[in-house]
């Protein structure tokens, strides 16, 4: 291949399809919205999606396992007995010590993420949550259940993090934006088995009947370890440590069914290897230098307020104290309660997956104007679309962060709130909700229908201009067949 370049295609304007002048900066976009061929009628695509659920968009089942197993425990008898009734701060004291966790591991998960790699990242997260799931069901009192709260409350950024940068630096751009909203609704996939398990065992006189519920937490975690080795590594994170190899050959397989020739991966490859080239020239990538530019601040801004959302919708009530809401309301029976709880989080898993599947067909501020459910439904690609490479796993972390610190809150607070106002204390969400509105409205920008490199410079005038002429040239003097051909003579060398 190195030895007739000539005879390879080269990337045209005239390749796409009714598109006479098409910019080289947005070509991408351009090739994969040519593409008509479904992900399920691609073999390898089809095997890559397979593998990333249960090990990228399934770490979202052990947070819904989580909130719906602590709401599924409050109704049962062996645990309210075992720990002596729990109410009020005691409670928020359990529940908190999840988010604690997660606030306090937060500032460390960008160097496992960035350093190590995506994968090892998400491997390292799941064992973390496995040592908690296994104390917490060991647990002999309230200090140790806590303790163990608090252990998978450490583990859940890492694998979050890592997982949501891997989708969607992963996935084809064609299905980007539906499997990071998949990520979301899986949310209630564990809730949805946890509310289950807790109606089959509230009545065991036992106290298996709240330890089996947290035994099957390790079960999301577990799925995590077993299959992240049939799962390839991101390719920008490997282009970024000198990989370009490695990264091409996903790109060909995974993009292109295997097709070495393709203009798209050819282009894509480029792209991203400029991108990547050019943030490392003009960005630093400490955490004080993501408010040292106006556009960094703006992306901050927004990833904080998005953190704050996800909790002060009011699903953080329902999430975690539904039982405490029931008995303001006159209900009483555990079995009630219980049934309620396994409807609420159904239902909210079918919101949730009519909202993925159909999120590429609106915008995204649409999308989130007209959202009506906790865990917005586009949260996920947008957060990935909004943050460049170099620093996409700080801004997801920092989204985390202010999504714990205000899990962290809700989880403490209103057991008290809900104890002492009653349903006075909901309308302060409603409060809330009339100001997110406001603030999608006029801050949040659209980011529908690109690449994450052609996002990469969304507020950088002068970058983006950079970032044109660059791939723009690559593409223009036909350098692309002699990328590609020195990464083939990487590998014959590599194989020698």
């Amino acid at each position: 291949m190195a030895d007739n370049k000539d005879s390879k295609p080269e990337i045209q304007e005239q390749a796409l399809e009714g598109t006479t002048t098409v910019a080289p900066e947005v070509i991408v976009s351009e090739l994969a919205k040519q593409d008509k061929t479904p992900w399920y009628q691609k073999p390898n695509l089809r095997v890559l999606y397979f593998v990333i659920f249960p090990t990228c968009i399934g770490v979202e089942m052990t947070s819904g396992f989580d909130s719906s197993m602590m709401n599924g425990l409050q109704a049962v008898d062996s645990w309210d007995q075992f720990y002596n009734s729990p109410r009020s701060t005691l409670l928020g004291v359990m529940s908190a010590m999840y988010s604690a966790g997660a606030i306090l591991a937060l500032p460390f998960v960008p160097v496992i993420t960035d350093g190590l790699g995506r994968r090892m990242a998400i491997v390292f997260g799941s064992i973390v949550m496995i040592i908690g799931a296994v104390i917490q069901t060991a647990s002999q009192n309230f200090a140790m259940f806590v303790v163990s709260r608090f252990i998978l409350g450490l583990g859940i950024p890492f694998a979050i993090v890592a997982a949501s940068s891997l989708i969607g630096e992963l996935g084809h751009p064609k299905e980007r934006a539906i499997l990071g909203s998949l990520f979301n609704s899986c949310y209630f996939i564990g809730a949805i088995v946890a509310a289950g398990v807790t109606l089959g065992t509230f009545k065991m006189p036992s106290n298996w009947g709240w330890r089996i519920p947290s035994l099957l937490q390790v079960v999301p975690s577990s799925l995590q370890i077993i299959f992240i080795f049939w799962l390839p590594e991101s390719p920008r994170w490997l282009i970024s440590k000198g990989r370009g190899d490695e990264a091409f050959d996903i790109l060909a397989k995974y993009h292109a069914e295997g097709d070495r020739e393709s203009e798209f991966v050819k282009a894509e490859y480029v792209q991203i290897e400029k991108t990547l080239e050019l943030e490392k020239e003009t960005k630093k990538v400490g955490w004080f230098d993501l408010l040292k530019s106006p556009g960094m601040r703006r992306r901050v801004l927004i990833g904080s307020f998005l953190g704050l959302a996800t909790q002060w919708s009011g699903n953080g009530l329902t999430s975690y104290f539904l039982a405490r809401i029931l008995e303001n309301v006159g209900v009483h029976d555990n079995h009630t309660k219980n049934l309620i709880n396994l409807a609420n989080t159904c239902w909210g898993f079918l919101n949730a997956t009519i909202l993925a599947l159909t999120v590429s067909r609106f915008k995204r501020r649409t999308m989130y104007l007209m959202r009506a459910r906790e865990h917005l439904a586009p949260s996920l690609p947008f957060l990935v679309e909004l943050f460049p490479f170099h620093v996409r796993a700080k801004g997801i972390s920092i989204f985390q962060w202010f999504g714990r610190m205000a899990g962290f809150f809700n989880q403490f607070v209103n057991p008290i709130g809900i104890e002492n106002a009653g349903w006075k204390y909901y309308i302060s969400y409603c409060v809330f909700l009339a100001f997110e509105v406001c603030f999608v409205f006029f801050l949040f920008p659209e980011t529908s229908g690109r690449s994450l490199e052609e996002l990469a410079f969304l507020y950088e005038t002068e970058e983006l201009k950079e970032q044109k002429k660059r791939v723009g040239n690559e593409i223009a003097h036909e350098n692309i067949d002699e990328k590609v051909s020195d990464v083939v003579e990487t590998d014959r060398t590599r194989a020698a």
